[in-house]
């Protein structure tokens, strides 16, 4: 389905989405509205997102203050420091960081340079994989040329590809795969130099901040969410912290939601009592989930978790960089332990062997997919364990009366129209690896 944009009721001042999400932004259309103002300068713009308590909005949430200061202070002989960009997001629920690289490249090229001006960049790059928003950035490039040269460097959409190390590997000429750590972009990134790899919307909040200073905690406290899932086309919308995630999904379509697939993959599934919580990451990490990159799929009444579950893990099995031994035969294991369960197959020891997954295989991955492997596992035990109960018993009735599909697909939304954008071309099918490890293919769910 089309994914739509929501404006909330009262659109204020310093909102990513802006009064006209549905095009693409002109540099005079930016310029009107205070964007590329230099009067809030680089130690005035780190005083007030200090203040703000502005956090990364990529999925970690680190405090977007601390990592400037961290690449600003970080001394040797790489060079002068670094910022990138980082628009490719992974999860397949999201759309955010498209869009407004489609729609706001200004705003998020406006973001980059004061991000230099801060750490003492003298080279920047818009990293991104989605043709339409690498035509619009450059697009951008043209008419508002920076202070500093900035490069777009586009790679292949894949699930670990927006992670920061394979971010800086793929820059620097290699292939967009995770890289151990330490040493971490900050100490050691392009080509050696200190390097800040913000995420896209990150670097939209630091321009509205340094545009409307006196707005700095309204700005840090409002979010993109990508929310889908149950009879409602997907929106894309910008909503403050603490609305519950309950009137979140009846506000957009999803009045009788069972529960929630959270923060892209990395979150975990969610029960119905647990959408009480307020969409605050404060909040939602101390309950064990996360808002992660702010993409929300709602559960519907008819739906069964577990087979969201198992969509969840096939397509982190397929995304695997398959560099990581244990990731490869970790992703594989838990995958095939949903399917099992789902299809009504599953073994009398499932779940047992699903939660020393969730227990022993975060940690050992060289990036967090294998981490979301284990959490979707652990979430499904702990938020629904009678279900995961009558599975091992019995076929589940929904997914037994359910058409078959690709449920990789049942999780994947798609980028919102934006005029002035060209569509992107359609991408050939991705080879696939000869280490790959197919899951079973699963008859009969929804």
């Amino acid at each position: 389905m089309t994914t739509t944009i929501r404006l909330p009721t009262a659109q204020p001042p310093g909102t990513v989405l802006g009064a006209a999400p549905r095009a693409a932004e002109s540099a005079d259309a930016y310029r009107a509205t205070g964007g590329y103002d230099a009067a809030t300068g680089p130690e005035e713009l780190l005083a007030h997102l200090d203040a703000s308590g502005l956090r990364g909005r990529g999925g970690a949430g680190f405090p977007a203050a601390v990592k400037l200061r961290s690449v600003r202070h970080q001394g040797g002989p790489g060079g002068s420091p670094v910022v990138v960009a980082n628009g490719e997001e992974g999860e397949p629920g999201s759309v955010k960081d498209r869009w407004l690289l489609r729609a706001r490249p200004h705003l998020v090229l406006d973001g980059l340079v004061r991000a230099a001006a801060i750490t003492g960049a003298v080279r920047g790059f818009v990293y991104l994989s989605d043709p339409a928003a690498g035509e619009s950035v450059r697009r951008a490039l043209a008419e508002h040329p920076p202070p500093l040269p900035v490069e777009v460097v586009e790679t292949g959409h894949t699930y670990v590809a927006g992670e920061e190390t394979a971010v800086v590997r793929r820059i620097d000429g290699g292939p967009a795969l995770p890289a151990a750590k330490p040493p971490r972009p900050f100490e050691r990134g392009v080509g050696g130099a200190p390097t800040l790899v913000s995420n896209v919307e990150t670097l939209a909040r630091v321009a509205l901040t340094a545009a409307r200073p006196d707005l700095r905690r309204a700005i840090a406290r409002s979010t993109l969410v990508t929310l889908s899932g149950g009879p409602a086309a997907p929106v894309l919308t910008e909503v403050p912290y603490g609305l519950p995630l309950r009137a979140l999904a009846a506000r957009y379509g999803n009045p009788d939601a069972a529960g929630a697939l959270m923060g892209g993959l990395f979150g975990g599934l969610v029960d119905a009592p647990a959408l009480d919580l307020p969409l605050e990451p404060g909040a939602l990490t101390a309950a064990g989930t996360a808002l992660g990159c702010g993409a929300i799929h709602f559960l519907a009444p008819g739906r069964c978790p577990v087979t969201t579950a198992a969509d969840a893990a096939a397509h982190l099995a397929a995304e695997s960089a398959r560099q990581c031994g244990v990731c490869v035969s970790g992703t594989a294991a838990v995958g095939k332990a949903l399917y099992g369960l789902a299809a009504g197959t599953a073994g009398p020891d499932t779940a047992e062997s699903l939660h020393r997954w969730s227990q022993g295989l975060p940690g050992r991955g060289a990036c967090g997919l294998l981490d979301a492997a284990a959490g979707i596992a652990g979430s499904l035990l702990r938020s629904f364990p009678r279900l995961v109960r009558s599975h091992l018993g019995a076929p589940c009735p929904v997914c037994a009366g359910a058409a078959p599909a690709d449920g990789r697909h049942r999780l994947t939304v798609a980028v919102p129209e934006v005029a002035g954008a060209r569509p992107p071309e359609p991408a050939p099918p991705p080879a696939r690896s000869p280490l790959a490890l197919p899951l079973p293919a699963l008859k009969g769910t929804p």
